[in-house]
């Protein structure tokens, strides 16, 4: 066998040797030498040289398997952590190759960006987790690979008629960066057109797009500042995304009044709804032009925001990424202490009907048993609405495997994620 272009041909001549042998003998059914043996344990590449011995014994018991004590002896070459080791099935007695070598886990080797190994973090240690326990039905859906490879994105909200898609085609005629997609969405409606013209759930919508969006912009119209009741529920649906947040008073140019008016205007009829942000203040409100100059300034903020989306993309992703791998461990939290208190035999569906209507004492005792902090905890409303759809015996058991795959993502990959792979972006 010919060592075809790739990685191996890109390596030292000793090292090509050494693989163009390792083919021969494979291909030939030979027993290796011992001097083969050593030349194979002084490669550099830790996955390669796990792979050469693996199939070394694979080849010269002619078994077809690797036995226990194989896989010992492989595993005190490889020097690989304690959590690592964890993840090799147990009570197989053996190890078919595939197995093995897809065992030996070792998250970097084969990631070639940080999205990269997010994506491959989130296959094998936390989606297991999100299905389990039912995550993409309570809180989110599971992520896909779209997810991570989409590019960064801004949304766009507003009532009718306060040039949102005015504002994109601006943008689409001057230079702004090319890695980011422009959400442009419907106008807000008022009155009673928002309970007759929607033929879907808008308020929703609207949440899902924020929680994929790298940022946010709020248009407002200076001649129409009255929030309807659907922009109220809109608003209210972007909590926790609050620093993704810009705040553009659209149309200020068109405002004939006094600087410290308009200011006022601000301040008491759009940010005085932070109580829809939990009493966050907003980070920062874009205003339009109060004369040629202060126009200039916010623009340029504004323009500066856009074009640094991509390169504070990545560190947004991985902190989602965190975020979100935090709320399905303490979603498993939930569903497994529920599904604990359901009896073995009689009265389920009484049980049932006390667990859910006081669920929020069942969050408390969640969050006392595994110290975990309350703002990290989902909505109690919304968690009894989909838990009610549900039967909470049907439900899996606590899996401390999958719940320390997840610690050990949090705790060991990530942060060697961070340190062998920097931001494209930059």
């Amino acid at each position: 066998m010919e060592i075809a272009s790739g990685p191996i041909s890109l390596c030292s001549k000793e090292h090509q040797k050494i693989y163009q042998d390792w083919f021969n003998c494979a291909d030939l059914g030979f027993i290796f030498d011992f001097d083969f043996t050593i030349s194979i344990h002084s490669l550099s590449d830790l996955d390669v040289k796990l792979t050469l011995l693996c199939v070394l014994d694979f080849c010269a018991d002619g078994d077809g398997r690797i036995t226990g004590n194989d896989a010992i002896k492989f595993f005190a070459m490889s020097n690989l952590s304690r959590p690592e080791l964890k993840q090799i099935p147990k009570g197989k007695g053996f190890l078919g190759l595939k197995e093995f070598i897809a065992a030996m886990q070792i998250p970097l080797s084969s990631v070639t960006s940080i999205v990269d190994g997010l994506k491959r973090l989130y296959l094998e240690k936390l989606k297991p987790l999100e299905v389990t326990y039912r995550f993409n039905d309570f809180a989110s859906p599971l992520l896909t690979n779209s997810d991570f490879d989409a590019k960064p994105m801004v949304m766009l909200l507003g009532q009718y008629s306060t040039g949102k898609t005015t504002f994109i085609k601006h943008l689409l005629r001057s230079s702004y960066p090319e890695h980011i997609t422009f959400v442009d969405t419907p106008g807000v409606l008022s009155g009673e057109k928002q309970r007759t013209q929607r033929s879907y759930d808008f308020t929703g919508v609207t949440s899902w797009f924020a929680a994929k969006c790298d940022l946010i912009l709020l248009l407002f119209d200076p001649h129409k500042l009255d929030i309807s009741d659907e922009f109220k529920r809109v608003i209210g649906s972007l909590r926790g995304h609050d620093d993704k947040i810009r705040v553009v008073l659209n149309k200020a140019d068109q405002v004939d009044t006094q600087q410290k008016e308009l200011f006022t205007m601000i301040n008491v009829d759009i940010l005085g709804f932070n109580s829809s942000f939990n009493d966050k203040p907003v980070n920062e409100a874009a205003i339009g032009p109060i004369g040629k100059e202060l126009f200039e300034k916010e623009q340029d903020d504004l323009l500066s925001d856009l074009k640094d989306i991509p390169k504070k993309a990545c560190d947004r992703r991985i902190n989602e990424f965190v975020k979100r791998a935090r709320a399905a461990k303490i979603h498993s939290y939930i569903i497994s202490h529920l599904k604990k208190e359901m009896p073995a035999m009689m009265g389920k569906s009484k049980v049932q009907q006390r667990l859910i209507d006081n669920l929020e004492d069942e969050f408390a005792k969640v969050r006392r048993d595994h110290h975990l902090p309350p703002g990290d905890f989902p909505n109690v409303e919304h968690f009894r609405e989909v838990l009610g759809g549900y039967n909470i015996d049907k439900f899996e058991k606590l899996k401390p495997k999958l719940i320390q795959a997840v610690d050990d993502m949090l705790g060991y990959d990530i942060p060697d994620l961070l340190k062998n792979f920097r931001n494209p972006y930059e």
